[in-house]
């Protein structure tokens, strides 16, 4: 029998990771981590797994058969994409997922943001108050967005940025964090800095609402935002994620 998962928790988290297994620091070859992906979709969990980044060079490694979602790092149009990221524009009738600090580009073009929350080094990890800021200003200006890099744990904790013994270590934002703090910032809640600096998984909770401390947001209130806001995060594991959420109890 499947296991209890709180209305409110599967809201947040449904299709919420892009799997990119042939990225840094996993940087798997891209046939082995598209296998993972494919195991991935057949298991129980698989409600929370969203599109395979892939490289436009590497997708042509890939079959074309199947009904795999492809988000593909690509500077043109992909005829096999889903959706396309890039740092300079691309002009597609496919979701386009833009890397630029230019936020009003992005909403006068009428596409979607990309914001790196991490990478193998502790200065590459945004602090608190930048992270802040562009969800705060991506939800004024009402462009939605997807996250790539360095979220695994759930709840904002200090761990190391890459699999080597002497890997560097910093503290890394919870996507449980920054997807309920995006959810608060596009309900005009507020507080988003706090919500992403909690480090108390006991400050969570999860039934039919989502709270966080003396706030809350409903299931509709979440499913809107996560469809209309905050879309996704790139995540080179998907069994990091998954095993920290059962870590907590919250699977």
């Amino acid at each position: 029998m499947a296991r209890y998962i709180a209305p409110a928790l599967r809201a947040l988290l449904e299709n919420i990771v892009d799997y990119a297994g042939a990225f840094p620091p996993a940087g798997l070859p891209c046939r082995e981590a598209f296998r993972n992906y494919e195991e991935y979709r057949r298991s129980e969990q698989a409600w929370m797994l969203g599109r395979f980044v892939v490289t436009a060079g590497d997708l042509d490694l890939l079959l074309p058969e199947g009904t795999a979602r492809f988000a593909v790092l690509a500077q043109q149009d992909q005829p096999r994409a889903d959706c396309i990221e890039s740092k300079t524009f691309v002009e597609t009738a496919k979701p386009f997922y833009w890397e630029t600090d230019d936020l009003e580009a992005v909403r006068r073009h009428g596409v979607c943001a990309k914001f790196r929350t991490g990478g193998l080094t502790p200065d590459a990890i945004p602090a608190i108050e930048s992270l802040a800021e562009f969800l705060e200003r991506a939800a004024r200006l009402r462009v939605a967005f997807k996250l790539t890099a360095g979220m695994h744990e759930a709840v904002r904790s200090t761990r190391a940025l890459t699999y080597e013994d002497n890997s560097p270590r910093a503290p890394m934002h919870g996507f449980v964090n920054v997807f309920l703090a995006a959810c608060f910032a596009w309900r005009g809640i507020g507080r988003v800095s706090e919500v992403l600096a909690e480090m108390d998984p006991a400050a969570f909770h999860f039934d039919e609402h989502a709270h966080w401390r003396d706030r809350w947001l409903s299931v509709e209130e979440i499913a809107e935002a996560r469809r209309s806001f905050a879309h996704s995060f790139g995540s080179c594991s998907f069994t990091e994620p998954v095993e920290s959420l059962r870590t907590l109890g919250w699977l």
